[in-house]
């Protein structure tokens, strides 16, 4: 998810706007950061089950363990586990081509770089950080582990498949459209 610190998070609130004169929204003033760290997360799409770690640095030590972490968690049964990875330096490490020799179930992919659209966990982060952090302060390290803990095992708890784009209900139904075509030939 990239640096995460405890600090306010700009939430939804509901302001009147009949009232006049109007309202405005308003946050908090927040000084500076006074934790951080890095959230890791691993989505599996077609059921929808996620996992999380929270980890003080972005480092391949931590990327390895949440990757051992992740196979821990993955059924004995699933074959083949494709990782789908960004371009970021440590996705290319050579202690993740030791991992691959102990763990041959892992096949890594790449994406285009430029390309974060092709990668389904890019909206599901959006999904976590609204669950996990917004609207919320935080002041040490410690609540946003329990925080992001609680996203993602709620999550977890209303699991689907997750697919890219705009739900079913947002969308216009779609009307019917007879198309007539007629040929036209042109003698020259």
């Amino acid at each position: 998810m990239g640096p995460v610190s405890a600090k306010s998070y700009p939430g939804q609130k509901a302001i009147k706007v009949t009232v006049r004169p109007a309202q405005r929204a308003k946050q908090e003033i927040d000084y500076g950061r006074r934790a951080y760290g890095y959230v890791y997360g691993a989505l599996w799409e077609t059921t929808g089950d996620c996992w999380t770690q929270c980890y003080p640095q972005r480092a391949k030590t931590y990327f390895l363990d949440f990757l051992c972490y992740v196979d821990s968690q993955v059924p004995a049964e699933v074959e083949r586990i494709y990782a789908i990875m960004d371009n970021l330096e440590m996705h290319h490490c050579r202690d993740l081509l030791l991992f691959m020799i102990h763990h041959p179930s892992f096949e890594f992919v790449y994406q285009p770089t430029y390309a974060a659209y092709l990668n389904l966990i890019e909206p599901w982060w959006k999904v976590l950080r609204s669950l996990a952090l917004k609207g919320r302060r935080f002041e040490t390290w410690q609540q946003i582990e329990e925080a992001v803990e609680a996203a993602t095992a709620y999550w977890n708890a209303h699991k689907h498949p997750f697919v890219w784009g705009r739900r079913r209900r947002h969308q216009p139904p779609r009307t019917s459209q007879k198309f007539s075509f007629q040929v036209k030939t042109i003698r020259i």
